[in-house]
């Protein structure tokens, strides 16, 4: 099973090799409510680690998506903007935001494993 990071904004990173696939968490959809909108970041651009990456709106608030890791966005989620429903159906499946390129590993170890994450959310997710 693929390994599972989270931050403090909520969202999830899950590590595959020298990538990471983005998005966000079931706690953050669940107060964002139905997604309505979703903006990518483009192919090719270079993250500093906390940077805005993406934005999701929903018929409640538009929120920022966060570059977990420092790195270069090598895919986004091409069927988000026809269908943001994704990230409200399946979050930490395919309703995923981009895959970006680990610039440093070491990043990695200032996230949160699962455990940590459910208790900042309060215990429940």
């Amino acid at each position: 099973m693929s390994e599972l990071k989270f931050t403090k904004e909520h969202e999830w990173i899950r590590i595959e090799g020298k990538e990471g696939v983005v998005g966000i968490t079931d706690y953050a959809q669940q107060q964002l409510g139905d997604v309505v909108f979703v903006e990518l970041p483009e192919v090719g651009r270079k993250l500093a680690k906390g940077v805005e990456a993406a934005v999701v709106e929903s018929v409640k608030a538009a929120s920022e998506v966060y570059a977990p890791v420092s790195g270069k966005i090598v895919a986004v989620n091409q069927a988000l903007p026809n269908d943001p429903a994704k990230v409200n159906q399946d979050p930490a499946g395919e309703g995923w935001f981009f895959r970006i390129s680990i610039d440093n590993p070491g990043e990695l170890k200032e996230l949160m494993d699962e455990a940590a994450y459910k208790a900042h959310v309060g215990g429940g997710q």
